[in-house]
């Protein structure tokens, strides 16, 4: 979590200008170049974890660790977006030495002691404390079990829905739609009909076909002349949207099918972490002694708080 701050964003603008100095810097444009090309058969060897106790720098005699240095990483990656991945590792060092000497000037001038300071720094560690609680009582204890659970709940609490595969000709005055419906009364195949009239590029090739699709997937009109069909038949007729005039024919239905486990997990584990984290606030707030002296204020608060 980060402890970074800054003060009308004079300290990330100090540091942007540090690491833009870098990215365009000639000499660094050129160690940028790309290397020649490795042989095929020499597989790089894979790196040794890293020490996150291993001293990297000593800054006015106090270390700067592994551990340090990966913090600092991650905190500026934003920062170090535009570096190349070979240089993020030093940008990062140049960073994390240029904010210690700068951090300990502001000790030395006394900037610590300034009462905004301190309560922006009291904000800030709440701040980070509130992350680490969410991460080490909530997240991390998400089980499988209870993703699986999740998601079997949605799927039962999902009232079953119904898709339809579907053709259609597209044309662009009323008459000819009708004039297409008297030839499929004839017994006209509505494939060969699409591929001759139809306006849709798409279907000139494929006979119509629109393939599978749910409720709402198409425009209002056309979506309800197309679920209204029974299998094998054809608008008796023309149907008008947006886009012309449709004779639609209905090829197959069938139920939809739920999205696979693997293909939502993340949604379902984002819910679980949503609920866990609700109650958790719930029940610390219940245990809290909340006073807000403003009655309009307090009323847009329990408003809001209401809602979750």
């Amino acid at each position: 979590m980060s402890l970074l701050f800054s003060r009308a964003s004079l300290a990330s603008l100090g540091l942007a200008l540090g690491l833009s100095a870098l990215c365009l810097s000639p000499s660094m444009a050129q160690e940028a170049a790309p290397a020649p090309a490795a042989p095929a058969d020499a597989a790089a060897p894979a790196a040794a974890p890293v020490d996150p106790n291993t001293v990297i720098a000593t800054v006015n005699g106090q270390p700067l660790t592994e551990a340090d240095l990966v913090l600092a990483e991650g905190e500026l990656s934003q920062q170090f977006a535009q570096l190349p991945p070979e240089q993020r590792r030093a940008a990062a060092l140049s960073a994390a030495i240029e904010i210690r000497v700068m951090a300990a000037q502001a000790v030395t001038t006394g900037l610590d002691k300034d009462p905004d300071f301190q309560r922006r720094m009291a904000f800030l560690q709440q701040r980070a404390l509130h992350g680490e609680m969410v991460e080490k009582g909530v997240v991390d204890k998400v089980t499988d079990a209870e993703v699986r659970a999740r998601y079997d709940q949605e799927i039962a609490n999902t009232p079953p829905v119904n898709e339809v595969h579907a053709r259609h000709i597209l044309v662009k005055t009323k008459e000819e739609a009708e004039a297409i419906i008297k030839q499929l009364d004839g017994g006209a195949d509505f494939q060969k009909l699409a591929n001759e009239h139809t306006s849709d590029p798409s279907g000139k090739s494929n006979g119509g076909d629109l393939g599978w699709f749910g409720p709402g997937q198409m425009v209002p009109e056309f979506d309800k002349a197309a679920f209204a069909l029974d299998v094998g038949k054809y608008t008796e007729q023309p149907v008008q949207s947006q886009f012309g005039w449709h004779v639609i024919k209905l090829e197959d239905k069938r139920a939809k099918q739920p999205p696979a486990f693997d293909d939502v997990k993340d949604q379902a584990k984002q819910a679980v972490i949503r609920d866990k984290y609700f109650a958790l606030v719930k029940s610390l707030r219940a245990g809290a002694k909340v006073e807000i002296p403003d009655a309009k204020l307090k009323k847009a608060v329990d408003t809001l708080e209401s809602a979750k």
